[in-house]
């Protein structure tokens, strides 16, 4: 006989245990989504399909377990790999086939659009396209008055969807940086400020009973949406180390969303529309000025033009949150030392 496999654990008409099976997340294969019976059908009686697993999950079993390629959902094992026994026994490769953008940002929102879902929204096109492709209620956070709460509210009129208004105040934030700074992975202004941000909107979709967030996280690195690729030489290499800072990008997001017992969810961190994205070429990322152009394009067929070209502000500020960090600051003494002052809370 042959070797073993390592996935095996269980033989139910020999008389053998079933192994103990946990699933976070949701699983899909070539477009399929699995249910949680499916899921363990698949691991305990044909677990050579596991490395074609798509979707944004950690599965547990006896000895073993797999954890999603891209590594949006956190747990135990380090992305995109199958281990058992403390031993790497498989990659996760989903291969769904080839698709344009277009296509494969239809069937990224779909597949992960279901009743436990909601949509953050800043009115942006990143935000904007996932809103209108998957029609769930929205919500939007800002501090009084701020820009991304007026665009998100025309936004979401001219997308016909449902939305709520989180308005933050100074002392809001104040409390909600001693929860995060000691949750996050990196800690620098900005990646506090967009945890803080993030904070907000988990914590509405908690309150509301929603399990999962949709967002638009990775589009800026996928299609070039930073500013420093107006004048970049070399498009092509500096995507590839934006898109290598996702990762980390989602462990600071489902690290907040966790507090209130929600996970995100990010269409554009999907196999099929980083295959799609990938293959343009760097130089198109970027057409008259206008970055983020590709998705851009793609986006003014599903909704207004005016939302699709709209250039907005990053979250942290265009919410406000970064400029109440930096009151807080300074109304605590730290005048000119952001860092200093966000450094205190991961002392508590």
């Amino acid at each position: 006989m042959g070797k073993e496999s390592p996935y095996i654990y269980a033989h139910p008409e020999r008389g053998v245990r079933l192994p103990v099976f946990n699933i976070r997340g949701w699983a899909e294969i070539e477009g399929i989504r699995l249910n949680t019976m499916e899921i363990e059908n698949l691991v305990s009686g044909t677990p050579e399909k596991i490395p074609r697993l798509g979707g944004e999950f950690f599965i547990a079993w006896d000895g073993c377990c797999a954890r999603d390629r891209y590594g949006i959902m956190p747990g135990g094992c380090e992305p995109g790999t199958v281990i058992c026994n403390g031993e790497v026994v498989s990659h996760i490769r989903p291969d769904p086939g080839d698709m344009d953008l277009e296509a494969a940002i239809v069937t990224s929102v779909a597949l992960r659009t279901d009743e436990d879902a909601a949509c953050a929204l800043s009115g942006g096109v990143d935000s904007s396209l996932v809103a209108a492709l998957a029609k769930k209620p929205c919500v939007a956070i800002g501090m009084v008055g701020s820009h991304d709460l007026i665009q998100a509210r025309r936004a979401a009129e001219l997308l016909g969807v449902p939305c709520d208004y989180e308005l933050i105040r100074t002392r809001d934030v104040a409390e909600a940086l001693g929860e995060v700074v000691p949750k996050i992975p990196v800690v620098n202004p900005v990646e506090v400020s967009i945890a803080v941000c993030q904070y907000f909107v988990s914590r509405w979709a908690g309150r509301h009973g929603y399990h999962r967030v949709l967002a638009g996280q990775g589009a800026d690195e996928l299609f070039g949406g930073y500013a420093r690729y107006h004048d970049e030489k070399d498009p092509d290499s500096l995507r590839e180390r934006d898109v290598a800072s996702l990762g980390l990008q989602a462990e600071r997001d489902q690290s907040v969303a966790a507090l209130h017992n929600v996970c995100f969810s990010f269409p554009y961190i999907d196999v099929r529309v980083v295959r799609a994205a990938m293959a343009l070429p760097g130089s198109s990322l970027v057409r008259s000025g206008v970055r983020k152009y590709p998705l851009r394009e793609v986006a003014g067929r599903h909704i207004p033009l005016e939302i699709a070209m709209y250039d907005k502000k990053a979250m942290q500020y265009g919410s406000g949150i970064w400029k109440a960090i930096r009151e807080l600051a300074r109304q605590n003494g730290y005048k000119k030392a952001v860092q200093d002052y966000i450094n205190q809370f991961g002392w508590r």
